[in-house]
């Protein structure tokens, strides 16, 4: 039997007649951290949840050939993170509906598809920002998913690719999809060049047109529309809140992590929940590091997330030496690594 027809097997013995009726998680997806190939795994995303409740945090893409033929458990992630996202990497409308009823079964409250990664080693896989010429087939892995779950399927894009950048080509792209049954696109406001340029000249070098984002919001106001792209600040986010759903931060958030500390107060308006202090977060992380430790995991797995959060500060630069050159070489337990790195700030009294 093929891989293809084992596949297809399992999923329509995992088809249900219809989703009508059921029960909804639902997500408030006004603040997002992006998915960040290598860098938001599961460690990172816990580091993040003690900074915010309510942000809605998103894996690295995860392809479905990974999931479903490799031999590490490549869904796993700690309750606490939630509400969590599983990116998915790929274009087969089994594969994908058998690894988006896996992220169900495991707990996760989304599943996004990635329609806009421009990498080479994407687009051999026929998946990412490539599947933007192909809306059909896009709108067919959607169905796929939608039939056996019950959670949210999501896509993420770009505005355009290549030659097709006209705003008429992502109303048509959106339409098809969300006929498929998708109520959330989050869109990164820049085309993306699939030759010419690497991913990092794509996050960069395409120029960002969110006025194009909000168009569509304007266009589509039935549907989620959440805008991603060069955004800094949370008061960038606030005002790109007056024209879209939501807003998804990536690499800000990544260089300068404690950003998140404030998200519940400024974007969500929750006043109760606690604002911790940076060195709160770094003890609570320390604990986490510690139950990781014991499982035979490395301080610095979690450790390498963590060189921004003093971001801004002075002494920052020696807390991020602390970590690179001790975390990876030192016999000290997380715990010591974190206490060495944070001295200063404790001889200083610096609680923030």
């Amino acid at each position: 039997m093929s891989k293809n027809i084992e596949i297809k097997s399992i999923v329509n013995s995992l088809k249900v007649p219809s989703m009508s009726g059921v029960t909804k998680k639902s997500i408030n997806r006004k603040f997002c951290v992006a998915p960040m190939l290598d860098w938001t795994d599961r460690h990172c995303r816990y580091f993040y949840r003690q900074m915010s409740k309510h942000t809605v945090l998103y894996t690295e893409m995860i392809t479905t050939g990974a999931i479903i033929h490799g031999k590490g458990d490549y869904l796993r992630f700690n309750t606490s993170e939630q509400p969590v996202a599983l990116q998915l990497g790929g274009s087969d409308p089994d594969a994908l509906a058998h690894c988006a009823k896996l992220a169900e079964e495991r707990g996760y409250d989304e599943v996004n598809l990635n329609v806009g990664c421009p990498s080479d080693r994407v687009q051999n896989g026929m998946f990412g920002a490539c599947l933007m010429a192909k809306p059909e087939l896009v709108a067919e892995c959607v169905r796929a998913m939608k039939q056996v779950t019950s959670i949210p399927i999501t896509v993420k894009s770009r505005i355009g690719i290549d030659e097709f950048d006209s705003f008429e080509f992502l109303v048509e792209f959106i339409t098809v999809v969300k006929d498929a049954g998708c109520e959330t696109f989050i869109i990164h406001a820049r085309k993306a060049w699939l030759t010419g340029l690497s991913p990092k000249e794509n996050r960069d070098v395409p120029p960002l047109d969110y006025d194009r984002v909000y168009q569509i919001k304007r266009m589509f106001p039935e549907l989620e529309i959440i805008i991603n792209g060069g955004i800094k600040t949370l008061d960038e986010s606030v005002e790109h809140l007056k024209h879209v759903d939501g807003v998804m931060l990536g690499r800000e958030i990544y260089s300068n992590p404690y950003l998140l500390a404030e998200v519940d107060t400024v974007i969500y308006q929750d006043t109760d929940s606690p604002v911790l202090s940076r060195i709160q977060v770094m003890d609570k992380v320390a604990s986490y590091i510690t139950e990781h430790e014991k499982e035979g995991g490395r301080a610095w797995h979690v450790l390498r997330h963590m060189m921004g959060l003093f971001q801004g500060l002075p002494g920052a630069k020696i807390w991020r030496r602390s970590l690179s050159i001790n975390g990876v070489k030192s016999d000290k337990t997380g715990a010591q690594l974190l206490a060495d790195a944070s001295s200063f700030y404790r001889s200083e009294n610096l609680t923030k």
